[in-house]
């Protein structure tokens, strides 16, 4: 992106262009990110392409005022890192379900960012709830975070060469894998071989046509907000403050076209279907 894009991305997230690509530039844009730019998945239910271009990702964000999911954001962000100075390298990442199995391959991408300092970041922007800060990427032990404690965990299936699998051991697992938890529970799996954001179009595919994916079984608009979370999912708008949860049904479509642009700045239309839970 050349300077002026920069610009226009920066006032999209409400931040400062930092003055070097350093670690405490880097939290502050991951923030920054997170409180202006929903996590979403509207274009799957509008029928909108979802092209894994960088500059058609950072127009869909800065000129179209929308999200996305974790292609989309990351991607994005990561554009916008690399203009700033950053080192990034994408990489690829499977969600751990809760019955404890791995989603497909390029399931997620998540950002690997050295700063002037020489540190070393994973940086996620794109995961709904997750970190408000980036996680430093080396360091094994738990990492306090405003979204809980973090760790990154090395995911080998035989780490000691003894035949048994270690106690972090992830099946499906490769030599050199790690595994980011969340107050304990594993989140993702993921590779550190760098990837190029052509690799996840596969998965982008995926995700936006299988009726196995939960983006298509799904409808959500969710943002972090300075004291907790806002999250529109169909007719229903849910407010997080703190413990507190607020639950609010939208009557019509106009109420749930007006809370997408009060709340998250994203103008409609019309409403996205909302997905049938008996298909698939």
């Amino acid at each position: 992106m050349d300077h002026p894009r920069t610009d226009a991305y920066l006032r999209r997230i409400g931040a400062d262009r930092p003055s070097a690509p350093t670690a405490d530039a880097l939290r502050a844009l991951h923030l920054a990110h997170l409180l202006a730019v929903p996590f979403e998945n509207l274009s799957v239910h509008l029928g909108e392409e979802i092209v894994l271009d960088a500059d058609a990702l950072v127009a869909k964000l800065v000129d179209r005022g929308r999200g996305g999911f974790c292609y989309e954001l990351n991607g994005a962000f990561s554009a916008l890192l690399v203009a700033l100075g950053f080192e990034v390298t994408p990489l690829q990442a499977r969600v751990v379900g809760k019955d404890g199995r791995l989603g497909i391959p390029y399931d997620h991408m998540a950002l690997r960012v050295r700063t002037a300092e020489g540190t070393t970041w994973l940086a996620d922007v794109g995961f709904g709830t997750h970190t408000h800060f980036p996680l430093a990427f080396d360091e094994r032990g738990e990492q306090a975070d405003p979204g809980g404690v973090f760790r990154i965990e090395d995911a080998n299936t035989d780490g000691d060469g003894d035949g048994d699998a270690d106690a972090t051991s992830v099946e499906g697992a490769a030599e050199g894998d790690l595994l980011v938890l969340l107050d304990g529970e594993p989140q993702y799996l993921l590779e550190q071989r760098p990837r190029t954001l052509r690799d996840f179009e596969a998965g982008a595919w995926y995700h936006r046509t299988s009726p196995a994916s939960h983006f298509t079984q799904s409808l959500v608009c969710s943002r972090l907000t300075e004291d907790g979370r806002i999250t529109l999912s169909g007719h229903t708008l849910t407010t997080t403050v703190g413990d507190d949860r607020t639950v609010t049904e939208l009557p019509t479509d106009t109420s749930v076209l007006e809370a997408y642009d009060q709340h998250f700045g994203i103008v409609l239309d019309h409403v996205p279907p909302e997905p049938n839970p008996t298909e698939g």
